[in-house]
């Protein structure tokens, strides 16, 4: 009896072996490159951070402004994510769907696109919906944050509104720059990986001569035709994000590619110039953007002349776009911050009433005629103590908006490949 239950208890055992190898031969082998996406890359606090994701960030990043390395800096971007889900979730603030899905418009809104656009061009250049979502929640959550607990805490001195509001109606000047610009289309992956390229190789440019011979060979701008030479602008004129960086350059300097919709630009600076004929900073544009169809075909530039010599104001393109269907004309005033920053480079370019149709549409198919209305500013306006001291606590609050981040990265436990 116990040979026999011996045996039966080894065949049992054989048994099983042989089911969990057909099984295992019968199940489809995973790719070692599918194995090594979900790998963990970073651990921040016991929460990981793959491989995907990490890919999926970098991905996002070049297409939102490239950074000079977006790997590491998409690494370090998602480490202080999960200090700052982290940090939420001890304070129990949560964010609702509508919440998440406004700052998701807000963003697309940036690139002149809708919300569902903005997703459908992030998935054609490989990004998932999913890593948009996961990107705005977080700074939904982190503006939270700071909003529910740092910001009570800040606190400005009588003393220190004075002093401000004394410098801020003091003398003052005004700062303009002497530009080149190479304007590159990225409307399709192989243009954008294209571009990308040459704006790495036109980074390492030093000289005026050799900037304007790339201008002239790779630029699509019609500034081509001038080595990429533009005229003085006002930094006030400018987007910020390149205002700021013309500010940290020498003469012969090249920025950091700007991503515009469909488009990536590099300017170099020529030359800046302070002068004592102060120019206020517009607090808005006035501006009318009408779409003329077919993109840069003869038919719609030749209709673009036509119209150009026929307005004379913003107010003309009414009467032109009254037959046409609704959305043909868009006039809007936005903060120089809130226009897409191809449609402000253009405006910068513009006094009141003057015309640009160097732009299309993000997919190509009409043609924008874009006018400046008017610059609005009020020069003679009193600075009030109310917005000195508003303007200061905005400061001192994301001063400790900073701060918590390093306390967070300081008491953390992050350890990376």
């Amino acid at each position: 009896m116990t040979d026999n239950k011996k045996l039966k208890r080894g065949d049992m055992q054989q048994l099983i072996v042989r089911i969990l190898t057909i099984l295992a031969l019968a199940m489809p082998a995973v790719p070692a490159a599918a194995q090594n996406l979900f790998r963990p890359v970073a651990e921040v606090n016991e929460r990981v951070v793959t491989a995907w994701e990490l890919d999926q960030r970098t991905r996002m990043l070049e297409l939102f402004g490239n950074p000079a390395d977006p790997r590491a800096e998409a690494l370090e971007a998602l480490i202080d994510e999960r200090l700052q889900l982290q940090e939420a979730d001890r304070l129990g603030i949560t964010a609702t769907e509508e919440e998440i899905v406004a700052g998701e418009e807000e963003f697309a809104q940036r690139a002149e696109l809708s919300r569902e656009e903005f997703i459908q061009r992030l998935g054609q250049a490989g990004v998932a919906a999913e890593t948009f979502r996961d990107f705005v929640r977080a700074g939904v959550l982190w503006r939270m944050v700071v909003r529910e607990t740092l910001a009570p805490q800040s606190n400005v001195a009588p003393a220190d509104v004075q002093q401000s509001l004394t410098e801020a109606r003091g003398p003052q000047t005004t700062v303009r720059a002497l530009l080149s610009e190479i304007i590159m289309p990225a409307d399709t992956p192989q243009r954008a990986a294209m571009a990308q390229q040459i704006a790495d190789e036109v980074s390492g440019i030093s000289t005026f001569d050799g900037f304007a011979a790339a201008a002239r060979q790779y630029s699509a701008s019609q500034s081509r035709e001038r080595s990429g030479r533009i005229d003085w602008l006002p930094l006030s004129n400018l987007p910020p994000q390149l205002a700021q960086q013309l500010l940290t350059l020498e003469p012969g300097d090249v920025t950091q590619p700007i991503q515009l919709p469909n488009a990536l630009a590099i300017f170099q600076l020529r030359a800046l110039e302070e002068t004592n004929t102060a120019i206020p900073r517009a607090e808005a544009l006035d501006y009318a953007v009408y779409l003329i169809p077919g993109g840069r075909s003869a038919e719609a530039l030749e209709q673009a002349a036509r119209l150009r010599a026929e307005v004379q104001t913003c107010d003309d393109l009414y009467e032109v776009a009254r037959t046409r269907p609704e959305g043909a004309l868009a006039r809007e005033t936005r903060a120089l911050s809130e226009i897409p920053a191809d449609v402000a480079l253009e405006l910068a370019r513009l006094d009141a009433g003057e015309i640009s149709t160097r732009l299309t549409t993000p997919d190509g198919q009409a043609l924008r005629f874009a006018m400046l209305c008017e610059r609005i500013f009020d020069a003679d306006a009193e600075i009030t103590a109310e917005q000195v001291q508003r303007g200061l606590l905005n400061q001192q609050t994301a001063g400790r908006s900073e701060a918590r981040m390093a306390e967070l990265r300081a008491n953390a436990h992050i350890v990376t490949e």
